[in-house]
């Protein structure tokens, strides 16, 4: 019988889009909150919401005692985890099962097997699944793993036994760094599992992520819904999915799907899972192509509305069915393929670092057609804070074919507005605009490989118009309301030169030149910005006559954010005039925090001597590492953190200057 009740144990757009098909199948569910998201989308997508605790996840999201006791007081039948947090936690599967509640996944001894990469490993291989090679052995300590790397030999990559998503992974191209890479990767995964076991695996010179979507029930059966190709990622974590994957034949998807099946049955899987397998892309010519199994996630995916679009099914309602004792109500030959979807997952990241961001979001604008699909968890006034994953949203299009997807999401990504915080949303464009992207032809390396020195487009001068004329509005608004500090020349400083030439304004896209226009307002609030080679434009005080162009400004008039299609900038508003720091003649520098976060690691002293490349901090935000390196060689003058310590935004952590040539370049 159905569930009346369930509790989603989980947050962001996962929590959303569970809360939409319990709607649908007249379930009611229980949100559960942290202390900033007890009005957040997913807390009021449900019909109601318990405080689970503060921000920090381990007070509040991975705290399974506070879970349980919100699921028995609001009389839930049933918790659905989403993915992340709790939902790979056999500790937390049991506890469910313990109360007498039905957890929406897998058993929690299959949990637990397939959560440790090393025993899964040794469970497949005997069931016959091919796999990668490499160690298996979870006991090993790091002199042994750098003795078994010797008969591995390089390329080889270092990977977390628990979890995944990337972390506690390491790409090791030489064996002289490998204890490095080790101890990074259990540093990492202790942080994120609390379980710092480590294996090594044969890194495949051209591999293809594709991953097989399984669903299990009760009473023994398995099918599979087809593969996912999810070739293209960044620090190993997923950037673009899609289905089918446009390498798959019909006879290498039934190999693949054999193999999954095979892996699930095995552990007689209840719901839904993926076995995520590695595609040796060089092999695709011949008759077999060669594939190995690389790790089963006992959840729910990501990627998962790929596989919805394409078989039209509804995996979460699966998931339910399955979990409330219900056989599936179709056959491995009742799976049907319906054209092609692509998804690419928006996150509040730096598009050419990859560093998380934060910050509000101000605007938000999503393309409104019927080929789209967008699961988020954001919405115009939510805040991005540094305590949770950096992903906002999923962008998803469904074609009758590849091309058609492919031309779909350009579309869909141009009509897409986030302002106020950082995101990938550019790069994400010129991904799906990348001819090697449009051809398919697609592997692990396809960032580095094709888009490793690429930047964001460059910003023209209509551009700045809009931005400047977005800055004056607020400027003549705020004289309006008799907010004097409001106006032109308290924000940009006290040298107001330009005379009858107007306001001079300053406006400069991250490192690049400043750009120098100058504004006049005439009595009816028309603009006159006049800019770089004496251009002049004219701006209507109702403002500027594209409306393909949305503007926001800050509310510190310290940056002014622009949107147009295919283009998301930031421009800082530079002070008229600016005092130059004097210790940077000198070659010194401080070196600040990225982003919001923790110190994890401080490997040097003041007065420390150091070559270029050598980490001096380690900052973790949003359950990823940043490490800080010194540029060039030289000396720590001064170190202002401690391990342990929560940094702000542009903290410094420590103070360096360059010696040697270093210093004369510097200096000079």
């Amino acid at each position: 019988m159905m569930f009346d009740r369930v509790l989603i144990a989980n947050r962001g757009e996962i929590a959303v889009r569970v809360a939409r098909t319990c709607r649908r199948l007249g379930i009611a569910t229980v949100a559960v909150a942290s202390d900033p998201d007890l009005d957040a989308p997913h807390a009021r997508a449900a019909d109601e919401v318990v405080r689970i605790g503060p921000a920090p996840a381990a007070q509040s999201y991975l705290d399974i005692d506070a879970i349980m006791a919100a699921a028995l007081d609001r009389g839930a039948q049933a918790i659905h985890p989403g993915y992340g947090f709790l939902s790979e936690n056999a500790r937390f599967a049991q506890a469910v099962a313990d109360a007498g509640l039905a957890f929406v996944g897998p058993q929690p001894e299959v949990i637990r097997l397939m959560g440790d990469k090393a025993a899964a490993k040794r469970h497949l291989a005997a069931a016959g699944v091919p796999l990668i090679p490499g160690t298996s052995d979870d006991a090993l300590d790091d002199a042994a793993l750098v003795d078994a790397a010797q008969e591995i030999g390089a390329p080889l990559l270092v990977k977390a036994v628990a979890g995944g998503g990337g972390k506690g992974m390491r790409t090791v191209l030489d064996l002289a760094d490998l204890p490095v890479a080790l101890a990074a990767a259990r540093r990492e995964a202790q942080a994120a599992f609390g379980d710092d076991r480590v294996m090594l695996e044969r890194l495949v010179a051209e591999p293809r992520h594709i991953e097989v979507q399984v669903l299990g029930d009760t009473h023994g059966h398995v099918v599979h819904l087809l593969e996912r190709e999810c070739s293209i990622q960044r620090r190993h974590q997923k950037v673009v999915e899609e289905c089918p994957s446009p390498a798959v034949d019909p006879t290498l998807r039934d190999r693949l799907g054999d193999a999954a099946v095979t892996a699930a049955r095995s552990v007689d899987y209840h719901g839904a899972g993926t076995i995520e397998f590695l595609l040796d892309a060089a092999t695709l010519d011949d008759p077999e192509p060669t594939f190995a199994f690389l790790e089963m996630n006992t959840r729910l995916q990501v990627e998962h509305p790929v596989t919805e679009l394409v078989t039209g099914l509804d995996l979460v309602e699966q998931q339910l069915r399955v979990a409330a004792g219900e056989p599936l109500a179709f056959t491995q030959d009742d799976v049907a393929m319906d054209g092609h979807a692509i998804e690419v997952r928006l996150y509040a990241e730096d598009p050419v670092t990859h560093l998380p961001q934060t910050g509000p979001v101000a605007d938000l604008v999503w393309p409104d057609r019927p080929d789209v699909r967008i699961d988020a968890g954001i919405e115009a006034g939510s805040d991005v804070s540094s305590h949770y994953d950096p992903m906002l949203a999923k962008l998803c299009v469904h074609a009758p074919d590849r091309n058609a997807a492919c031309d779909a999401m350009v579309d869909a990504l141009d009509a897409t507005c986030v302002l106020g915080v950082t995101t990938n949303l550019e790069l994400l464009r010129a991904i799906a605009a990348h001819p090697v992207f449009r051809d398919g032809a697609l592997t692990t390396g396809f960032l580095p490989d094709h888009l490793g020195d690429w930047q964001p487009p460059k910003i023209d001068v209509e551009v700045v118009v809009h931005a400047v004329a977005a800055l004056a509005r607020t400027w003549a608004r705020g004289n309006r309301s008799g907010h004097t500090a409001s106006a032109p020349f308290a924000s940009l400083g006290p040298f107001r030169p330009g005379g009858t030439g107007g306001t001079p304004v300053q406006l400069t896209d991250g490192d690049g030149e400043p750009w120098l226009s100058h504004v006049r307002a005439d009595a009816r609030g028309d603009l006159t910005i006049s800019s770089a080679a004496d251009q002049v434009h004219h701006v209507p005080g109702d403002g500027p006559a594209d409306p393909t162009v949305r503007t926001w400004v800050a509310p510190n008039r310290r940056a002014v954010w622009v949107h147009r299609p295919g283009l998301t900038r930031r421009l800082e508003v530079v002070p008229t005039v600016r005092h130059g720091d004097v210790a940077a003649v000198g070659g010194a520098a401080a070196f600040t925090a990225p982003m919001p976060g923790s110190v994890l690691e401080v490997t040097v002293e003041a007065g420390a001597e150091v070559a270029a490349g050598t980490t001096l901090v380690v900052v973790e935000a949003m359950k990823m590492e940043h490490p800080i390196k010194a540029p060039t060689d030289g000396v720590v003058t001064d170190v202002h953190v401690r391990t342990g310590d929560r940094v702000d935004a542009g903290s410094p952590l420590v103070s360096f200057e360059a010696v040697g040539a270093a210093f004369e370049a510097a200096g000079s």
